[in-house]
């Protein structure tokens, strides 16, 4: 049966509530805020990575930290793994799909940084990889996926989960989380 508008608002508004009434969620939250302005007061960058609809959420992420987001403010230093078409078709050419997130994060993190890893499913190999080598490096890591049990969630320092098994639902709760970090973010580091 095709899904209405009304049905669609209305599964999103539960995700929405979901969301809101997690309270653990709001500690992880407040846990990665902390964790993103202490790297960035230190000098570190932050790095985003995803697969297709995710990979459009990296983007949009960096885009909010180097750019601005509520106000004005010098740039936040952000890459988005997932912009570079010569990088990701040479690794995936010569190394596999698998490692196109890994080797850029072997290049080009240090102690310090922060990963934000992206996954509705948490079982993205290439993301897996990613956390892996964050692992290594002591890049601190954050993994934003959905309901289920996934096999990136044992590599990640924080796990940022939308309570839903529903790709289109657990991609507006990323949004809705990634704005809210960058929005505490920006707060806490600058003054409007």
């Amino acid at each position: 049966m095709p899904a209405s508008v009304s049905q669609s608002f209305e599964d999103a508004a539960r995700t929405y509530a979901a969301l809101a009434a997690d309270s653990h969620l709001h500690t992880t939250l407040e846990a990665v805020v902390e964790l993103v302005v202490r790297a960035l007061g230190q000098g570190n960058k932050l790095l985003f990575a995803g697969n297709g609809g995710s990979a459009a959420d990296c983007q949009h992420m960096a885009g909010e930290f180097v750019s601005r987001f509520m106000f004005d403010r010098n740039p936040l230093p952000a890459v988005a793994l997932t912009t570079d078409s010569s990088i990701l078709t040479a690794i995936g050419n010569d190394y596999g799909y698998e490692q196109v997130f890994s080797r850029q994060v072997r290049g080009i993190a240090r102690v310090g940084d922060v990963l934000f890893a992206y996954s509705t499913s948490g079982n993205s190999q290439n993301i897996v990889a990613a956390l892996q080598v964050a692992r290594e490096l002591q890049v601190a890591t954050v993994g934003l996926t959905g309901a289920s049990e996934g096999r990136m969630n044992p590599h990640c320092d924080h796990l940022l989960q939308v309570p839903s098994t529903c790709v289109p639902r657990i991609q507006e709760g990323h949004l809705l989380m990634g704005h809210t970090i960058c929005e505490m973010v920006e707060e806490r580091i600058f003054s409007p």
